[in-house]
């Protein structure tokens, strides 16, 4: 399973260009299409930690916040969606990277305990 992210990736970023917020939904949402979301929370976790200790940073990774983008992802899929373009437009507010602020504390985030492990929202569930 550890080269699954990187193809997840590859795929995404196929066409070139800047690796930003939209392209982390864009992974996300491969992982939870192809994997559904108990695994996809697994492998999209698992890449960042990866990835932030390839890049020399192993302090960026945080385990809420990678946890956290799957939840909303998996919670929107639909069966209807003919490829990503068509879920980011029904769900645009995913693309906002500030949304998990509408579900947590900034103080929890920040916190040892968020970005070690799993922490649930402390302002709104997931819906």
């Amino acid at each position: 399973m550890s080269g699954l992210f990187e193809d997840l990736f590859g795929e995404v970023m196929a066409g070139g260009g800047h690796f930003g917020h939209r392209q982390h939904v864009h992974v996300t949402w491969l992982a939870v299409r192809r994997l559904g979301r108990a695994e996809a929370i697994d492998v999209v976790s698992d890449g960042i930690r990866r990835t932030a200790r390839y890049a020399g940073a192993p302090q960026k990774y945080h385990h809420t916040m990678s946890r956290a983008w799957v939840e909303p992802v998996a919670l929107r899929m639909s069966p209807e969606d003919a490829g990503f373009e068509d879920f980011a437009a029904r769900a645009p507010e995913l693309l906002d990277k500030r949304l998990l602020s509408r579900h947590y504390r900034s103080s929890t985030l920040a916190s040892d305990e968020a970005r070690a492990g799993w922490v649930e929202p402390d302002l709104a569930p997931f819906t």
